[in-house]
């Protein structure tokens, strides 16, 4: 299972349910079936079952966390509002900090890495930096944020 593929199908069903108001396992399941179907990428999934399983578990995580989350973001966005940011970058964002936060089976570095990647291919040609920059600053202090919400 490729873990990048795994998190671009995290932010479209992110961005499926905040759009379509759906759950976790809709968003996800129409988009592994879609990925599956019309393969556009050509990128074959091999363990579809694992997959299914690995994204709706972040998906649920993210969306469940997701008042904490945004908590999180508004002191990172500096001059900015959460419901200012395109609907793509916010979801790059829950999904980093979830990852970042909420998991201990990604460093945090990667994570971030991840959501750089992720937001130049699926945002503006400024969204990269923008993402960069609100989670360089948190990356910093991570480990506090993880104490203050354990």
């Amino acid at each position: 299972m490729k873990r990048r593929l795994a998190r671009e199908i995290a932010v479209q069903s992110l961005y499926q349910m905040e759009m379509n108001e759906v759950s976790a396992s809709e968003a996800v399941n129409m988009l592994i079936n879609e990925a599956a179907e019309e393969n556009e990428t050509e990128v074959e999934i091999r363990d579809e079952e694992k997959m299914r399983s690995y994204v709706t578990e972040m998906v649920q995580g993210a969306w469940g966390h997701k008042e904490a989350i945004d908590g999180l973001l508004v002191d990172y966005l500096k001059g900015w509002q959460l419901s200012r940011l395109s609907r793509v970058d916010r979801q790059i964002l829950r999904l980093s900090t979830y990852e970042m936060v909420f998991r201990d089976d990604v460093p945090a570095k990667v994570s971030v890495n991840e959501a750089i990647e992720l937001s130049k291919y699926f945002g503006t040609d400024e969204s990269g930096k923008f993402v960069n920059g609100v989670l360089g600053r948190m990356i910093q202090e991570v480990d506090s944020i993880k104490q203050k919400l354990s």
